[in-house]
């Protein structure tokens, strides 16, 4: 029978260079993105390397809670049609900001990088279920280290610094991941953190030059952060797409759950704050709460 995988943010980057590992992996990949230039073309290079099934795109803003809804609606109705499993979920969109924005009523960081693939994942699990043995594989950071460990609240108490919120959305996802995974355990869904490491991406590129993004105390030393940021994401796509790829399709994790693929492709240990069953459960209530499985 095919199997199939859906990369969210597909249409370039690492989530482009993932698709194509899926695909040549032998699954029929779907790409989601917003733009459906960007979409056709990366339906198009995939296709040109001649993988067994055909990729194709859907679009949906991931920004958009409702359009993550409508998204997760449409690819469940078709699997459901079709009888074909949903094999493969990769969670990969993320994004930076520099100034403090919203969506849906919410800052836009915890939305981009948690709230949506964790409603797209809630949303899908009957049909991942279903195509049991199947895998979700979220796309982690290691902006987590110098995340707010602090969760009453979406918005951490303190001034706005892109980076570091990007980091604290990406340890809620990466926290969430864990607890999905012992939930899910025995039902044949397997779960899986993927950390790229650095990458020259859009967003590496373009939000991480621009000195706001970090707190005033290291803003004094910007020079010499912004010199790390270009060392550690000078790297091609291609090579941060591994730690997903294998997440995805490596027969010696088939069976295991839990698992952080780090960024030279190997399992590493979580970081530990997203271990504590506390920062856990402050997650799953904001999640609920946030992001409901049926809008009001």
């Amino acid at each position: 029978m095919k199997k199939t995988a859906v990369v969210t943010a597909g249409t370039g980057g690492i989530g482009l260079e993932t698709a194509l590992g899926l695909a040549a992996a032998g699954l029929a990949v779907t790409v989601i993105g917003r733009d459906a230039e960007r979409g056709a073309k990366a339906v198009e290079r995939i296709n040109a390397t001649g993988p067994v099934h055909p990729a194709r795109f859907l679009s949906a803003d991931l920004a958009s809670l409702d359009q993550v809804r409508t998204l997760a609606r449409t690819i469940a109705v078709e699997h459901a049609a079709s009888g074909e499993p949903l094999t493969v979920l990769v969670n990969n969109v993320g994004a930076m900001f520099a100034e403090r924005q919203t969506r849906d009523g919410v800052e836009a960081s915890f939305v981009v990088n948690h709230l949506s693939p964790y409603l797209l994942t809630e949303l899908l699990l009957p049909t991942l279920t279903a195509g049991a043995p199947s895998r979700i594989v979220n796309v982690t950071s290691g902006a987590v280290a110098v995340a707010k460990r602090a969760f009453d609240a979406v918005e951490p108490p303190g001034g706005y610094y892109g980076f570091h919120w990007y980091g604290r959305a990406k340890l809620a996802n990466l926290a969430y991941t864990l607890d999905l995974a012992d939930r899910l355990d025995g039902t044949g869904v397997s779960v899986f953190a993927a950390d790229p490491g650095g990458a020259a991406t859009d967003m590496t590129n373009g939000t991480m030059t621009d000195p706001k993004i970090v707190s005033p105390a290291l803003r004094l030393l910007w020079p010499l952060v912004r010199r790390t940021f270009e060392r550690s994401t000078s790297g091609p796509a291609s090579a941060a797409a591994k730690p997903s790829i294998m997440a995805a399709t490596d027969e010696t994790l088939t069976g295991r759950t839990g698992i952080v693929i780090g960024a030279q492709a190997h399992p590493v240990a979580p970081h530990r704050a997203a271990a504590d069953p506390c920062v856990a459960e402050a997650i799953r209530r904001l999640s609920e709460r946030h992001a409901p499985l049926a809008p009001a």
